[in-house]
């Protein structure tokens, strides 16, 4: 089991895309589509597969014989909780993991960028950086939970900040950022479990910083870079 948007292992946190590897854990591949989405809520199974954490089901978003790709549920709270596959009234085995109140993770390209957006949606790149000064969109998952905090599978339709705004830190170049310029921290609405983070850019940033997330003492990888000029 691994975290879905960069492959790190556990801890998790709430709310958080996870991948489970394996094989026979589904007959065959399957993705989530609008057609699955029901009162705005995710499934609970998908072409006969099912994911069980403390024996309650979790929201699905993809299926196949080697990979599930899940949501952790958002109301679990922290401690070791068992995740088992369930096929068809089959059961795989029963593992234990940590969850903890948020564990921060980025998304990234495969050239080690984080994934940012201007303020037009547009996407920050190497080829269009952002500048000094600029308000931009982090991408990130694994923040935990949000007030108010949607129910297991529910896909946000407005803003929710982060409970652990407070424990949140923004490194950039190995600097944290004034906590002044965090605007927003919190659901992506319209999307399960994503996050967003608005940050107005200091003025005296290099090129591509690395950029890190951070909430108590819990970070997201180094290495990542921020394109920047």
């Amino acid at each position: 089991m691994v975290n879905a948007s960069n492959y790190t292992p556990g801890p998790f946190a709430p709310n958080s895309i996870v991948s489970i590897f394996g094989s026979g854990l589904a007959w065959s591949t399957q993705g989530l589509t609008a057609g699955d989405i029901v009162n705005n809520t995710l499934p609970v199974e998908l072409n006969g597969t099912s994911v069980y954490v403390m024996n309650e089901p979790a929201p699905l978003l993809y299926v196949s014989d080697g990979q599930v790709n899940f949501l952790v549920p958002s109301n679990q709270i922290d401690g070791d909780v068992t995740v088992r596959v369930v096929r068809e009234g089959v059961t795989g085995p029963e593992i234990t993991v940590t969850l903890v109140d948020a564990v921060p993770a980025l998304f990234q390209t495969a050239a080690g960028y984080a994934i940012a957006a201007h303020a037009d949606n547009s996407l920050v790149t190497p080829g269009s950086p952002a500048q000094a000064g600029e308000i931009i969109v982090v991408y990130a998952c694994g923040l935990g939970m949000t007030q108010p905090n949607p129910a297991p599978g529910v896909i946000p339709q407005s803003a929710a900040l982060i409970q652990e705004l407070s424990n949140l830190k923004v490194y950039l170049g190995g600097t944290t950022i004034d906590p002044a310029s965090i605007q927003y921290a919190g659901l992506s609405p319209g999307t399960a479990g994503l996050y967003q983070i608005n940050l107005v850019l200091p003025d005296n940033l290099g090129t591509d910083p690395e950029i890190q997330v951070a909430i108590a003492d819990q970070s997201s990888p180094a290495g990542l870079k921020l394109a920047v000029q």
